[in-house]
């Protein structure tokens, strides 16, 4: 269940920003706001939570030297093997630049890419461990719940209804460039340059930091079409330009590079309270139209300036974060056990706090115990405790088993079927070669036949004219041929005729011993008158 207040606080190294934020059901409410100056940080953010009555309201803030990446990654890569693919293109980065990846805590979120749909981007995020310790460890009396990066959190202000691809400037300490396009973060760019330039150069003049931002605040940049801006302290606006410059430049730079079109630009944070910095912005980037940020659920007919809330916006990003609202997963506070239960179920047994305390306190076990528990009912009220606590756990923890096999099973079942698509793949393909082999063997089944009656033809074509050539070098004198037929495909019929048998006989047996003829039979000779004909008949060798 998500919380209903929460306090945002946005840290820098001079100032903190704070907002308390609340949630009714889809309706956010600021409570309160401010900004507070310091020389020591706890002792500020004491002063905060009593100021605001936050000292067990939820409370969000900001990193503080985080580093971005971006993967490109196949989109139908599963849950684990994602996480896995991630964290080896991490490791691989830590090592080319010669970081420990150990010494990093790290979170990301995935959008689509949309210079390659088969892909998704992961913008990888990663804070130094030792760094967000010193920081939490400055509510450990407190109700910290998030601690997210102010660039992921910024976007929560800008009403997503619109469908526009937008890029937030926010200038705070340093500044960031929020791409966002489908209505999703897509890029960030962090840039050195930021608030703190300009607000270093003004103190070095005033000493006093609070002076300088005050300054800020009061300073009006003037236009080309700015004229009847004639009021305002403009005596700093050599400290400021420069740095406003270079960022305007980057912004340029980002417009250029984006996967899309950008239509909005919106500026946020410390410098955004400079006068007619839109303007500025404007001139600049006339191609695009720039305005300040307002939250959109801020409504113009508030008695409170916009320009306030304006002043505190990073604050409240912080604070729809630990609403539960934007981009899940970049969270870098690991809740426990217990600070994970909902408010329905706390326990409250002390004596010294009065009935209407106790309600407002809220929780399921609430004891209104009038007097001093004496040892038996502590016993007891232990001892109900821990069953009750026993029943929260046992359940909390079946509950997490069975998502875990869920999605175990859920993982195995996608593997199943994608495996089982491949088979049918697999299989289709093998009936596809199995028709093509038919249809080869078959093609060459003709082919072969067709060079058959081809080298039959061609031997058959050939073999006459040789048989002629060979009988007229062994044909004895006096032997005349009268008829050679060719009755089948190598069987040969020779009719011949001579006035002597003994001629005849001698043809016939050089036919058989030249090999000219194979399987050389002869008919007996016919005389009639002179002449003596016989019919010798053979096969082609």
């Amino acid at each position: 269940m998500a919380n209903t207040k929460c306090l945002g606080l946005y840290i820098e190294e001079h100032l903190i920003k704070y907002a308390k934020v609340s949630k009714d059901h889809d309706k956010l409410k600021v409570e309160s706001f401010g900004i507070k100056f310091y020389d020591k940080l706890g002792k500020a953010i004491d002063q905060v939570i009593q100021e605001t009555y936050s000292q067990k309201t939820p409370i969000s803030i900001n990193l503080s030297e985080e580093m971005y990446n971006y993967f490109n990654m196949f989109s139908l890569l599963t849950k684990t093997d994602l996480q896995k693919a991630i964290k080896t293109e991490f490791d691989a980065l830590c090592t080319d630049k010669g970081y420990n990846p150990n010494v990093f805590e790290s979170r990301y979120a995935v959008v689509q890419n949309l210079e390659d749909r088969q892909k998704v981007r992961v913008i990888h995020v990663a804070e130094n461990k030792i760094e967000l310790n010193r920081r939490m460890q400055q509510f450990n009396d407190y109700k910290l719940v998030n601690v997210s990066p102010i660039s992921i959190a910024i976007p929560n202000l800008i009403d997503t209804s619109k469908k526009e691809n937008s890029i937030i400037v926010n200038i705070e300490d340093k500044t960031t460039l929020t791409t966002i396009l489908e209505n999703k973060v897509y890029d960030i760019t962090v840039l050195d340059e930021g608030s703190a330039d300009f607000l270093t150069k003004i103190n070095l003049k005033e000493n006093s930091y609070s002076k300088s931002y005050e300054i800020c605040k009061n300073t009006t940049i003037y236009t080309s079409e700015g004229k009847e801006l004639e009021t305002g302290d403009t005596a700093y606006l050599e400290d400021i330009m420069p740095t406003l410059y270079n960022i305007v430049g980057e912004v340029r730079k980002t417009i250029n590079t984006a996967a899309q079109k950008i239509d909005k630009i919106y500026i946020t944070g410390t410098a955004a309270l400079i006068n007619n910095i839109d303007l500025y912005f404007q001139e600049y980037l006339n191609d695009y139209k720039c305005e300040i940020l307002k939250p959109y659920f801020i409504s113009n007919s508030s008695e409170i300036s916009l320009k306030d809330y304006i002043e505190v916006n990073s604050a409240i990003a912080l604070a729809t974060m630990g609403l539960g609202l934007g981009v899940t997963g970049m969270n870098f506070k690991e809740l426990s056990f217990f600070e994970k239960l909902p408010d329905w179920l706390k326990i409250d047994v002390s004596p010294d706090k009065t009935p209407q305390e106790k309600k407002k306190s809220g929780g399921l076990l609430t004891f209104d115990l009038g007097q001093k528990l004496d040892r038996t009912e502590v016993s007891l009220i232990r001892v109900a405790v821990a069953l009750f606590l026993l029943v929260v756990i046992y359940s909390v923890f079946s509950g997490l088993l069975t998502s875990q096999i869920k999605n175990k099973t859920d993982e195995a079942q996608e593997s199943i079927d994608s495996t089982t698509a491949q088979i049918d793949l697999a299989k289709a393909d093998t009936r596809e070669i199995s028709s093509r082999i038919d249809d080869y063997s078959s093609i060459i089944e003709k082919l072969e036949s067709a060079n058959e009656r081809a080298t039959d033809s061609s031997k058959t074509r050939n073999a006459i004219p040789n048989l002629l050539n060979q009988i007229m070098s062994i044909i004895p004198e006096g032997v005349q041929i009268t008829s050679i037929e060719n009755t089948t495909e190598s069987h040969i019929v020779i009719n011949a005729q001579s006035d002597k048998y003994e001629q005849l006989g001698y043809f016939k047996a050089k036919l058989a011993s030249d090999q000219i003829l194979l399987n050389v039979e002869s008919t007996q000779g016919q005389k009639s008158g002179s002449v003596v004909t016989v019919t010798i008949e053979g096969d082609l060798p």
